[in-house]
């Protein structure tokens, strides 16, 4: 790569950047169905056709989004999946890796959450497929797990799905105690106990 090629990447790279910064600051207090392109490139103080340079349109840029949140979390929710065969432990690792993306990537979550049953289709859908692969990866170890044993299929991947729903719903709630300047402890405690009664229920259920 020459030095000139080099540079144009690198500010490439760093548009993108600002745009997408750009749009996640936007979205603080509105829906993506609400925003324009031209309040994106505003924002970024990028000329508007700087923008499809990047992205065809503002679908894509919420997909882009939803990827940079989502995406680098599969390793880490194999490994929490993987470390113990004790359900009470994985379930408190993975509240406490949602905690964590939260306090570090607050306005995505924000986004996340606005978004998930929002207006945009190609959004709503690129984020019902990230939580459809990780509710894949939790049933393949619900169902190498001798506690499933004589379960259905079905009965795993509900089970598997009712698990990324509640993780999802406790991003909510620590943005929200976040957003009003509480002590996160009660909403740790909350959705810690939400998982024991979960995993109390799969010892009886199907029955």
């Amino acid at each position: 790569m020459s030095a000139s090629t080099g540079v144009r990447e690198t500010q490439r790279r760093r548009t993108r950047r600002v745009l997408l910064d750009a749009a996640l600051s936007v979205l603080e207090e509105r829906s993506l169905g609400s925003l324009g392109l031209r309040e994106v490139t505003r924002a970024a103080g990028v000329a508007p056709t700087a923008f499809y340079r990047h992205f065809r349109n503002m679908d894509e840029l919420g997909t882009a989004l939803v990827e940079e949140a989502l995406t680098s979390l599969h390793v880490t929710v194999r490994d929490i999946l993987a470390a113990t065969g004790d359900p009470e432990r994985r379930g408190e690792a993975a509240v406490h890796l949602v905690a964590e993306l939260v306090r570090s990537r607050p306005a995505h979550v924000r986004f996340l959450v606005r978004e998930r049953h929002g207006g945009v289709t190609a959004v709503r859908e690129a984020i019902a497929g990230q939580l459809d692969v990780f509710a894949a990866e939790i049933e393949a170890v619900l169902g190498a797990d001798p506690l499933s044993t004589g379960w259905s299929g079905q009965d795993v991947t509900m089970l598997s799905r009712l698990l990324v729903d509640h993780m999802f719903m406790t991003a909510s709630a620590f943005l929200a105690a976040s957003m009003r300047g509480d002590d996160w402890a009660d909403a740790t405690r909350t959705a810690l106990g939400q998982l024991r009664l979960i995993h109390l229920g799969r010892v009886h259920w199907p029955g």
